[in-house]
């Protein structure tokens, strides 16, 4: 090969994994890299302000769920999603297929919420309130009580099987089934109520469904809290892959200063770093080792990050114990990093922050102007008009009245619109909550009292509360 050509030629580098086993090239090991199967991640435990807002967060969420199901209002459950019934129960609340606009706004506030805080403070969810995120920690917890910390858990998965280890690892992952059993009971408890669930387990009085459903969140917990932890994150979690469209330069997310770390590498805690020819970053790689996606911070932004602060906690323990200041690794945006002024109130933001102010209008607007009941009016179509034994012009209607409240209720209906129509049928029904009553009414008047051929009509529906519902409808004069 010519002199030139040696020259042009790309150096290939050789990386070694860390069992120095395996040994790989260029693209191709590039690849054979990439599939590997994963190493299991170790994460250090690390106090500090962000974590310990983070376990405050983790405990109102976690605390929530369970105590949810408990709550009654009004005798009945605060969230309780009956679908068999086609009810929603939300704190004294009762949504109806016939007020599916509500959940509508719910979602599409949950929606812009999302938008607005990934653009604002970044993948903070996925840190701070994510259910994933919450039980992985609940389940790293069990495992520190009964492994011991990091370095501790490392040595035990390397010796060899004895009893120690059998009951360190069986009461570990019988907390963990136990907590995944009562996490599967709680959540089918929104859907089939909070005794029937708990009891029913216990005592065999559920059916089919309500046991699969059980059985079923109970291995998925297991098996994402306990096993697949930040794979989830990685590369189930669709949130990981779209959030960079919803960053931009302004957006605060955990970063490391790497014009004030670098060059990286241990020193004398009393020797001026400058005067060896390094920046702050000691190269203790605890930001490495708690990190609960297992990625190196310093190594830039990155999509597998989820915004805990876990390595700002355990990199401000270090610049403190070094005497450097704190916020090598921070909450900041790139706009900051590289020396500008944060731009806070940008369109962007300010646009999310509209529409999430509009939406929560909309749904306290519609939601305190809802009626407590509801009218239905269906035409007889089989005969639209018809003369009666008395020589009238009689229409035949079917009234179904939804009682939306959660008492007993007794309904007045009437007819306005139309002088002189004789009323055929109930007019004072009582209707259980929850409950369609249907009423067949006909509607009769001499036909020479009708000058038009179609006469718009109103039937009314006035509950005693004092509420009051108008339904449109027609009564047709035949030949």
């Amino acid at each position: 090969m010519s002199e030139s050509n040696s020259e042009q030629k790309i150096p290939v580098k050789q990386i070694h994994s860390k069992d120095n086993k395996v040994k790989v090239s260029g693209r191709r090991g590039a690849k054979q890299e990439k599939h590997r199967p994963r190493h299991r991640i170790y994460v250090r435990a690390v106090e500090g302000v962000y974590q310990t807002l983070r376990n405050r967060m983790n405990w109102v969420m976690m605390v929530s769920f369970m105590l949810l199901p408990w709550i009654h209002i009004d005798g009945r459950q605060s969230v309780f999603l009956d679908f068999a019934h086609r009810q929603f129960h939300l704190f004294g609340l009762t949504i109806w297929p016939q007020d599916l606009m509500l959940l509508a706004f719910v979602f599409i506030i949950a929606a812009f919420s999302l938008f607005f805080f990934t653009t604002f403070l970044g993948r903070v969810w996925c840190g701070y309130w994510c259910p994933q995120t919450v039980w992985t920690f609940i389940f790293i917890w069990f495992e520190e009580k009964f492994e011991g910390p990091r370095n501790k858990r490392m040595r035990l998965d390397e010796l060899p099987w004895d009893f120690n280890k059998v009951w360190r690892k069986t009461a570990k992952h019988a907390c963990w089934v136990g907590f995944s059993l009562f996490t599967a009971l709680t959540f089918v408890a929104y859907f089939w109520g909070s005794h029937a669930s708990f009891l029913g387990f216990f005592t065999g009085d559920m059916t089919f469904w309500p046991y699969f459903w059980t059985f079923f969140f109970t291995l998925a917990t297991y098996g994402n809290a306990g096993w697949m932890r930040e794979t989830v994150c990685l590369h189930m979690c669709p949130y990981a892959r779209f959030q960079s469209v919803m960053f931009d330069q302004d957006t605060f997310t955990v970063s490391y200063d790497a014009t004030r770390g670098e060059a990286r590498g241990p020193r004398p805690r009393k020797k001026d770093p400058k005067e060896l020819g390094l920046g702050d970053c000691i190269d203790c790689v605890l930001c490495v080792q708690v990190c609960p996606t297992g990625i190196d911070i310093r190594n830039g932004l990155q999509y597998e990050c989820i915004n805990c602060g876990a390595c700002v906690d355990a990199c401000d323990q270090t610049m403190d114990r070094m005497g450097y200041e704190k916020g090598l690794i921070s909450y900041t945006t790139e706009r900051q990093l590289a020396g500008g002024k944060t731009n806070i109130m940008r369109p962007k933001l300010l646009g999310y922050g509209m529409v999430l102010v509009i939406m929560i209008t909309a749904l306290i607007a519609t939601a305190v102007g809802r009626d407590p009941l509801k009218l239905d009016v269906i035409r007889d179509r089989n005969v639209l008009s018809r003369l009666n034994e008395y020589g009238l012009m009689e229409n035949v209607y079917t009234l179904k009245v939804l009682n939306k409240s959660q008492q007993t209720r007794d309904y007045q209906l009437s007819v306005q619109g139309i002088d002189g129509l004789e009323w055929g049928g109930e007019q004072v029904v009582t209707v259980e909550p929850g409950e369609v009553f249907s009423v067949p009414v006909s509607l009769a008047i001499d036909p020479y009292l009708l000058d038009k051929p179609i006469n718009e009509l109103e039937f009314v529906l006035t509950d005693d509360a004092g509420n009051r519902v108008v339904q449109e409808s027609r009564f047709i004069k035949g030949r």
